[in-house]
């Protein structure tokens, strides 16, 4: 199980979502309040984020095996980069997985960034050439580009179908929108007067937080905030 979270609105520092509030990804790394599977997420971590001067706005990202916690040269970079749009996460390796810097989400297809919180059966997803690593995650995170982000719920449910035991919280950005899927574990969405944030749990007591039902899908610009339940679900 792993834990995500991401932003969309007024450019804000990374450290300011992933490091500095009470309950940041920072301290879901050793300590999270709502995981229902695992105790920590120690086996890796991830960034992505979109800048006005990368050419063609193409994602940018840091990702690592080691634990958050560890990495004092992140803590003193992150607070130097700011972005409208970041997508960071922790990542508790299913067992059997390898433990590698490409195993870590944000996944990306040049164009979006993709965490998967969950687990699924990698028997019944597609051999993919692009896909970044051999584990579940990016295996997943594969099939979801090829077949497009707009078709992110029907894929979910239809990989859920055939794998009655996965669990498929998605989220991606692409700099101009949030999606997001809740499928067996946690999510929970924030509205501020600068931008929306959707967390695998809360980074702070902020009691603005609502949370997402399970099996739905979440569309967010930054401003409004859409919540339907995917199809076959209701």
């Amino acid at each position: 199980m792993c834990r995500h979270v991401g932003w969309l609105g007024a450019p804000r520092s990374v450290a300011s979502l992933l490091l500095e509030p009470a309950h940041a990804l920072l301290v879901q790394s050793y300590a999270p309040r709502r995981q229902k599977h695992g105790l920590m997420n120690a086996d890796g971590w991830g960034v992505g984020f979109f800048s006005p001067d990368v050419d063609g706005n193409a994602p940018c990202r840091w990702r690592s095996a080691a634990p958050l916690w560890g990495d004092a040269s992140f803590a003193s970079v992150a607070p130097a980069l700011h972005s409208a749009c970041i997508v960071g996460a922790v990542r508790s390796a299913t067992v059997g997985m390898p433990i590698e810097p490409t195993a870590s989400a944000p996944f990306t297809d040049g164009t979006w960034l993709l965490s998967h919180n969950g687990l699924v059966d990698r028997a019944v997803l597609p051999l993919s050439a692009t896909a970044e690593s051999t584990v579940d995650s990016a295996l997943l995170a594969a099939h979801i580009f090829e077949r497009g982000i707009d078709r992110l719920g029907d894929t979910v449910a239809e990989v859920g179908a055939a794998d009655p035991g996965a669990r498929l919280n998605i989220l991606a950005a692409n700099g101009s929108e949030l999606v997001a899927t809740t499928w067996g574990d946690t999510l929970s969405v924030l509205r501020t007067p600068d931008g929306v944030a959707l967390a695998s749990e809360p980074y702070d007591d902020d009691p603005a937080w609502q949370e997402v039902p399970d099996r739905h899908l979440v569309r967010s610009d930054g401003t409004r905030v859409d919540v339907t339940a995917l199809k076959g679900t209701v």
